[in-house]
């Protein structure tokens, strides 16, 4: 069986359930004893009182209207030897009088309430023991009949047997409780599985939905509140499968449109930039007027971004369309490096500064993609940053790291999350660019189509940094 969590929701369940059997375990108890206990004392009490006073009517008519101190000690002896199995030691005072007997000691509290109350009172004591103060009355007949005679008889008797049937009974008390407890986990278990068997379905129906299985439904069983939760759930999943279809239609048509328009586009804008090819030269040989051979090379140049353009847009539909594929081939950082500087006629090192390996190290990558990487990654340095910009490689045994450094002003923190994304510029007013956009969103995908990583940051007393990893042991495997 799989253990819970020490915090886990069935832990607690189980806790909570044994805390609240423990709790109304211990109430019931107390409960218990408390009757018990008063149940206990209360009929010992009761007829402890009701012995003295059977005796003391018997053997108080047989004093003299003035007893002596001799007529009372006789009285207290003969209450002593009738005690028998209550085994009580009894005193009597007269008036304000000392007891005269073996019950001692005799609170000042207890003799004061019997005389001023003239009933019997009683207390119980440490030890334990129960005191019981019983005035006596004349009972002759007359105007004297039922009054007070200043006599008060007193006996002390133990309560351990009593004191012992109470211990008895809370040890009971304690043997039961323990066992219901130890029982109460059966059911415990039981009702948190019951619980959190609808909440571990929902979680792994959650688990699916997230993997992509959005058509996974659950049961709903019952009319609670977790059956109603299973419902809400079932309801979400149902809309997110809606909105996934919708969105994954929308996406697939915005692509296949962006393929369409742009391979539309290709054919007459070769043709278009044929032609201004060929103006190009007549406006740099004096053969056209001068407001015609600007007007001719502002076309030229704004064919050249248009097609430039076109092609970004139908690189990133093949990226889209998973048709792009590596052509793998084993090069030399530094060739690679050279070659993409020369292409661009990229100066060294007004524009651009190189650290690279000395050695004829040599990766397996697609030499078009990586340079297709580094173009965009040093053209953008050189039109957001300064020059001159740095590109330095490592080569260890697990990786190939690329760095291109500016020195411009760095990338602002709300931007840097947002570099990569199609067509986000950071600078608002810069409506219009010699890029399409798409420069670096291309470059990250080339970079992860090589199960590699692409990330920027800003140098630490420098402009921004773009930072390639390629891992150099899975280059040469299929993606």
């Amino acid at each position: 069986m799989k253990l819970a969590p020490a915090r886990g929701l069935r832990t607690r369940l189980v806790v909570a359930f044994l805390l609240v059997a423990a709790l109304s375990a211990l109430i019931t108890a107390a409960l218990t004893f408390r009757q018990a206990r008063s149940g206990i004392l209360q009929r010992t009490q009761s007829a402890a009182v009701h012995d003295l006073r059977l005796q003391v009517d018997s053997l108080a008519p047989n004093l003299p209207t003035e007893p002596t101190d001799t007529d009372l000690r006789g009285l207290t002896q003969q209450l002593d030897r009738v005690g028998g199995s209550r085994g009580w030691n009894t005193a009597v005072s007269r008036n304000d009088g000392p007891p005269i007997g073996t019950a001692s000691p005799i609170s000042t509290s207890l003799r004061t309430a019997a005389r001023r109350d003239n009933t019997t009172v009683y207390e119980r004591t440490a030890g334990p023991r129960l005191l019981i103060a019983m005035p006596v009355n004349y009972d002759t007949r007359g105007a004297a009949a039922g009054k007070p005679s200043g006599l008060v008889v007193y006996a002390a008797l133990t309560l351990r047997a009593e004191q012992a049937d109470i211990s008895a009974l809370v040890t009971a008390a304690w043997a039961g409780a323990i066992p219901a407890l130890a029982l109460a986990t059966v059911p415990a278990l039981f009702a948190a599985r019951r619980v959190l068997r609808p909440v571990r379905q929902l979680r792994t129906a959650a688990e699916k939905i997230t993997s992509g299985a959005l058509d996974t439904r659950l049961d709903v069983t019952g009319k609670d509140e977790l059956a109603e939760l299973t419902g809400t759930f079932n309801t979400m999943a149902t809309a997110l499968e809606r909105d996934d279809g919708e969105l994954r239609r929308m996406e697939a048509n915005a692509r296949r449109f962006a393929a369409d328009v742009s391979h539309e586009l290709r054919t007459p804008l070769a043709a278009m930039a044929a032609v201004t090819d060929a103006l190009d030269e007549d406006a740099h040989s004096g053969q056209l007027p001068p407001d015609t051979a600007d007007a001719v090379l502002l076309i030229s140049d704004e064919t050249r971004k248009l097609a430039r353009m076109v092609e970004d847009l139908m690189e990133i539909s093949r990226f889209d369309a998973g048709a792009a594929a590596l052509h793998l081939d084993d090069v030399s950082p530094r060739t690679l490096v050279r070659k993409t500087l020369d292409l661009r006629g990229w100066r060294e090192p007004e524009e651009v500064v190189t650290d690279l390996p000395e050695g004829d190290e040599r990766v397996r990558v697609d030499a078009r993609r990586i340079d297709v990487v580094l173009a965009n990654l040093i053209a953008n340095a050189l039109r957001h940053g300064a020059p001159p910009v740095t590109v330095r490689v490592r080569v260890t045994d697990e990786s190939m790291v690329i760095e291109i450094v500016d020195r411009g002003p760095g990338i602002p923190e709300d931007v840097l999350p947002h570099v990569f994304d199609r067509f986000y510029k950071g600078d608002a007013a810069r409506t219009r660019s010699e890029g399409s956009g798409l420069g670096l969103a291309i470059a990250a995908e080339n970079v992860r189509l090589h199960r590699g990583t692409l990330t920027a940051a800003n140098y630490p007393g420098a402009g921004a940094v773009f930072t390639v990893t390629l891992p150099i042991g899975t280059l040469g495997e299929e993606p």
